[in-house]
């Protein structure tokens, strides 16, 4: 099964929350802006480019595909004070843009989940962390000493990463983030390592907390 028959729905529904949420009576500031409370979830959309670990163009540089992204954070209640900053992260990505010209078929979606931990020190921007471990899906061309018919795969993927929030404006942050992933025992027992940049925008809907503003 194709990932992207599972991921597209989902980016469809992280839009509407992103667009739609904002807008609604529910999001409007009743409360006093020094409450802090609001459900702990953020949700975010982006664009994605990736080295796709495949070769490389004639002039030896690597082939690389743009793609979009989206993203669900939820915030872990009741953690301990040195782990206040952790968060159970589900991510997608579906890279099958601007693709080289002899790659035609080239596709390669991901949708994983796991901890992301936030250093929410500072008032205007957050450093993170992440590692997510999830599913792979590829699509590309025939392989040498391969049968003609194998150009799709589903492995396991690992994926460690790391970036930067920062607040643009009340509860919208934008978003950049760097991630290295881990397709193991692909085609046989070799690895693949896609990786590359997300930037893109979040939608907070804990709202503007503590410290003149600051999630707490």
């Amino acid at each position: 099964m194709h990932l992207d028959s599972i991921f597209k729905p989902i980016l469809r529904v992280m839009l509407a929350a992103l667009f739609v949420v904002p807008a609604s009576p529910m999001s409007a500031q009743v409360a006093p802006a020094v409450s802090g409370r609001g459900f702990p979830l953020s949700v975010g959309v982006g664009f994605s480019y990736f080295d796709l670990n495949w070769g490389s163009d004639t002039n030896g540089t690597a082939r690389r595909m743009g793609g979009v992204a989206a993203w669900l954070d939820y915030d872990v209640p009741h953690t301990p004070s040195v782990l206040r900053g952790l968060s159970l992260e589900v991510e997608g990505h579906h890279i099958a843009y601007l693709r080289p010209s002899d790659l035609t078929t080239m596709q390669q979606d991901t949708f994983g989940a796991g901890p992301t931990y936030k250093w929410r020190r500072y008032r205007r921007f957050h450093p993170f962390a992440k590692f997510m471990i999830g599913m792979g899906s590829i699509d590309f061309p025939a392989l040498p000493n391969a049968p003609p018919t194998y150009r799709h795969d589903t492995p396991t993927v690992y994926a460690p990463g790391g970036g930067l929030e920062y607040r643009a404006y009340g509860n919208l942050w934008v978003r950049g983030d760097y991630e290295y992933q881990f397709w193991p025992k692909i085609f046989g027992a070799g690895t693949l390592n896609p990786n590359g940049y997300t930037f893109g925008v979040v939608y907070d809907f804990r709202g503007i907390g503590f410290r003149g503003g600051e999630r707490p």
